[in-house]
C-alpha cells in the first residue's frame, strides 16, 4: 500500500518523467563511456582488436581496383593507401570531449596531434633554387679527417657523432619513457605508455629535422607496390640534400670520401651522387620501382608475402610522428645482452619492440634525438667503406651498423647495440 500511495504522489509531482530522463541520461552517459572506451581501445592492445584493424586495413586494401597515381605511389589492386592522419585525430578528439570526465585506465590513452609546423613545407616542393637555406657551415680544421680517421674508418664514424651539432638533449629538447623490458620472443605489452612521452615544438623548426618530416609522406608503405615519384616530390628530395649538405656531418663525409677517391671532389656531383643513392627507386618484393634506401631505412615498408611483418624503419622522427597519430605501438625496449646497461630516459640507443598499423615488429634499434644529417652521413660513410658488420663506437655507445646491399644500392643498413 506505501509503494502504491509513492507511485501516486510520483506521478502526480511529475516523479516519474524525472526517473525517466535519469534513466535517459544514464543511457546516455553508458553510450558516451562506451564511445569513449572504443577510442581507448583502438589503441592496438588485444589481439581481437589488432585482428579487426588488420581485416579493415585489408578490405580498405582490396576496396579500389582501378589504377590511379595519387602522391608519389602508384594506386593499383591491393596498393592502395592506408593512412591514418588528419581524419582519424579529428575523430579522436571528438569522442574524447565527450568523456563526460571519466578516465579510462588499463589502456594506452590515444595521443593528441602534436603540433607540427607544416607551413614551410608547400615551398620544399619549389624547385631547389627558388628555395631559402639555412647558412652553410664553415669549412674548419674540425671538418677535415685526420690521418687517424683516414686509417679507420670507425674512428671517422664517432667524429660523426662530434660533428652532430643538431643532436637533440634528452630531458631538453624531449623526453622518452622506456616502460619495462622483454625478451625478443615475449608478445606482451610491457609499456603503458608511449615511447616519446614530449618533444618541443622547435625541433620542427629546426631547417634539416622539417625538410625531413615534410618526405615521410611520400611513400606507399606496402612493400611491392610500385611508388611513382611526381615532379614536387623530386624537387623535395633535391631541397633535402641541398640542405643537409650545409652542415657539418655531411660536409665532413664528402671530405673523407673524395680523399679516399670514391666521390668527386665537386660537391655538386657529390650533391647528385646523394640524392641517387638515397631516393633512386629499386625492386623489392618482386616489383620494379617499389622501393628506396630513404623508404625503407626510414619510413619503413611492411611485407606482404606470407605473414606480415615490418621491414625498415629505424628512424626516431618517423616513431614519433607515427606514435602521435596511433599508427605505432610501443611495447617495451628488448633486455640488453649485458646486465646493468638498462636504459632510461638519458638514452639515445635503444633496441625496442613495437607494432605498426597492427604489424609486429618484434626487434627493432634506433638512435633518439640524433638529426637527419647525422644519419645520413653515418649510413652513407659505412655504405662505401664498410662491411656488412661495422663496429665502432658513437660517443658512449658502443654499436654495430648493419649495413646490406641490394647490387649497388643500399638495401637497408641500422644500428645494432653491442651491450
Amino acid at each position: 500500500m506505501d509503494g502504491l500511495i509513492k507511485g501516486l504522489v510520483d506521478v502526480a509531482l511529475g516523479g516519474g518523467h524525472d526517473r525517466d530522463r535519469e534513466e535517459e541520461e544514464q543511457s546516455r552517459d553508458v553510450r558516451s563511456r562506451s564511445s569513449w572506451a572504443e577510442v581507448v581501445s583502438g589503441d592496438q592492445d588485444d589481439d581481437d582488436d589488432q585482428e579487426r584493424r588488420h581485416n579493415q586495413w585489408s578490405r580498405q586494401e582490396q576496396s579500389r581496383p582501378q589504377k590511379a597515381v595519387h602522391g608519389g605511389y602508384e594506386e593499383n589492386e591491393g596498393c592502395q593507401r592506408h593512412d591514418f592522419t588528419q581524419n582519424n585525430w579529428n575523430r579522436e578528439e571528438k569522442k574524447e570531449e565527450n568523456n563526460d570526465g571519466w578516465e579510462t585506465v588499463g589502456r594506452k590513452p590515444p595521443r593528441r596531434p602534436h603540433k607540427v609546423e607544416k607551413d614551410q613545407w608547400h615551398g620544399y616542393k619549389k624547385p631547389a633554387s627558388e628555395q631559402q637555406y639555412s647558412d652553410e657551415v664553415e669549412i674548419s680544421s674540425s671538418l677535415e679527417p685526420s690521418d687517424e680517421e683516414l686509417a679507420d674508418f670507425s674512428r671517422a664514424c664517432d667524429k660523426l657523432w662530434e660533428l652532430d651539432l643538431n643532436r637533440l638533449r634528452p630531458g631538453k629538447d624531449y623526453e622518452i619513457e622506456c616502460g619495462e623490458g622483454k625478451k625478443v620472443y615475449q608478445k606482451e605489452d610491457m609499456a603503458q605508455g608511449n615511447l616519446i612521452n614530449w618533444l618541443s615544438e622547435d625541433v620542427f623548426r629546426k631547417p634539416t629535422f622539417s625538410r625531413f618530416c615534410s618526405l615521410l609522406d611520400n611513400y606507399n608503405p606496402n612493400q611491392g607496390c610500385r611508388e611513382v615519384v611526381t615532379s614536387e616530390e623530386k624537387q623535395e628530395q633535391a631541397a633535402f640534400i641541398e640542405e643537409i649538405c650545409r652542415t657539418a656531418p655531411i660536409k665532413y663525409l664528402h671530405k673523407y670520401l673524395s680523399s679516399k677517391g670514391i666521390v668527386s671532389g665537386s660537391y655538386q656531383d657529390f650533391k647528385r651522387t646523394m640524392t641517387s643513392l638515397w631516393f633512386d627507386l629499386y625492386g623489392r618484393g618482386g616489383t620494379s620501382g617499389s622501393s628506396s634506401a630513404f623508404e625503407h631505412v626510414f619510413v619503413g615498408e611492411i611485407k606482404q608475402s606470407g605473414e606480415q611483418e615490418v621491414s625498415g624503419f629505424h628512424n626516431w622522427l618517423q616513431f614519433y610522428l607515427e606514435e602521435a597519430k596511433g599508427n605505432v605501438d610501443y611495447q617495451g625496449y628488448i633486455f640488453p645482452r649485458r646486465r646493468g646497461q638498462i636504459p632510461d630516459s638519458e638514452t639515445q640507443l635503444l633496441t625496442i619492440q613495437f607494432e605498426w598499423n597492427g604489424v609486429l615488429k618484434s626487434v627493432s634499434s634506433t638512435l633518439i634525438g640524433v638529426s637527419p644529417e647525422f644519419e645520413i652521413a653515418l649510413y652513407t660513410l659505412c655504405f662505401f667503406l664498410g662491411g656488412e658488420d661495422n663496429h665502432t663506437q658513437l660517443g658512449p655507445y658502443p654499436v654495430n651498423i648493419k649495413c646490406y646491399r641490394q647490387g649497388d644500392r643500399i638495401g637497408s643498413v641500422f644500428p645494432v647495440a653491442e651491450c
